[in-house]
Order: C-alpha cells, then structure tokens, then sequence
C-alpha cells in the first residue's frame, strides 16, 4: 500500500484538495519501518511530522493511558503539519509498522509555494473549527 489519493483524501485536513493538489503532497511522503515495541512519537516532543500507516498496528497512550489502536490507513500528526506544537500523545508499534511520514518543513514549503493548497488547507481547518464549536444553545 502506497500513500494515494483516496487515502490521502480520507485526511481531513486533505480531503478537499484537487486532483494536482494532492499528487504534490503525496510527493512529500517517504516510507519508514517501525519495529515491534519502538516508539513513533512520544508524547511532549515537537510535532515535526505527519504519519500514514500502511502496515501493522500502533497503541496511543496518553499518561500512560490508551486511547485507542491505529491500523493500516489510520493517521496521526496532521496538526502537527502546521503548528509544530508538542505531541499530545505516544505512539508505540505493536506489531512491526510500516509507514509514510511527511515532514512539516517540507509541508509548510510546499503551502508557500501552492496557494491552492494553502487555501484548502485553511478551508479544512475553517471546518474542524467550525464543528467543533459549540452552537448557540449550548
């Protein structure tokens, strides 16, 4: 499994992109091998990059705690593209991973250089925002 499209668009953040749009993101991505038991991210360190599972399974914990497993498709960090913030979690591979990483300094150069994807970029966020605000009579 390579990181496409479809998969691609089943990001939120991504979802909206055109057709040239995503084809440049997808051409961020490099694939990584996580052994059994190794860390993808730890919680409290920068957020320097987006992860796609392609292969395997993941826990995340946070605290200690688990919050919930993470199969071929599923994906973390896609904030973390744009703020960079601290990981709010840990993320251990409980099998052997195989996985797309896309590293926020080469996404935020590509949203400099592409309006159209720093438009629908925005626009995701717009959306994740607007949902999550309460509404009136809350």
């Amino acid at each position: 499994m390579t990181v496409t499209p479809d998969l691609l668009r089943s990001v939120p953040l991504f979802a909206a992109m055109s057709d040239h749009s995503i084809e440049l993101v997808a051409g961020l991505f490099q694939e990584v091998a996580y052994a059994d038991g190794a860390t993808l991210v730890r919680q409290g360190d920068p957020g320097e990059e987006f992860i796609v599972l392609l292969e395997g399974r993941a826990r995340v914990e946070q605290e200690g705690h688990l919050l919930r497993e993470l199969g071929a498709g599923d994906f973390l960090g896609e904030i973390s593209l744009l703020d960079g913030r601290p990981r709010t979690a840990t993320v251990v591979a409980t099998y052997p991973v195989r996985a797309m990483i896309a590293r926020r300094t080469d996404f935020m150069r590509l949203i400099d250089e592409h309006r159209a994807i720093r438009y629908s970029v925005l626009t995701a966020l717009t959306e994740r925002v607007r949902h999550a605000a309460p509404s009136p009579g809350d």
